[in-house]
């Protein structure tokens, strides 16, 4: 799994011209899902986003109870390497992917995340104002 991590002053995710997930202050998370992740990858991934001491005076989210919005995005595993059309082979299909972007967001609620979401398979529109900007991309 892959997980880009932004801060943020503000994040939304619209489908079909209705919010579906809003945060003020957090982070803007999107999670790409490969074929061999599972839900002990989706838990250890939200343990290592939830500490990531990205926040202003080195806190994390865990430390500051800053939210996260949480937007699938399997085009975290697309390759350009041998061209301009990127492959997205490395992208795990919708059926294995989507009860991992759930495990994920299950398991930083666990920890006492707040956590707003996007739709799985829905066409997105996100908006995030980015703060520093900081972005960190992890991997498991």
């Amino acid at each position: 799994m892959r997980a880009l991590v932004q801060t943020v002053s503000r994040a939304s995710v619209r489908v079909d011209d209705t919010v579906t997930g809003e945060i003020t202050d957090g982070l803007l998370v999107l999670v790409g899902v490969t074929h061999d992740d599972t839900p002990a990858t989706a838990a250890e991934l939200a343990r290592k986003t939830y500490e990531l001491r990205i926040l202003d005076g080195d806190r994390s989210a865990s430390d500051a109870g800053a939210p996260l919005l949480v937007v699938s995005q399997f085009t975290l595993y697309g390759d350009a390497r041998k061209g301009r059309r990127p492959t997205w082979n490395a992208a795990a299909p919708a059926e294995v992917a989507e009860p991992l972007v759930t495990a994920y967001v299950e398991a930083l609620r666990a920890r006492g995340a707040t956590v707003e979401t996007g739709r799985f398979r829905a066409h997105m529109l996100v908006e995030s104002v980015n703060v520093g900007p900081r972005t960190i991309l992890l991997e498991l």
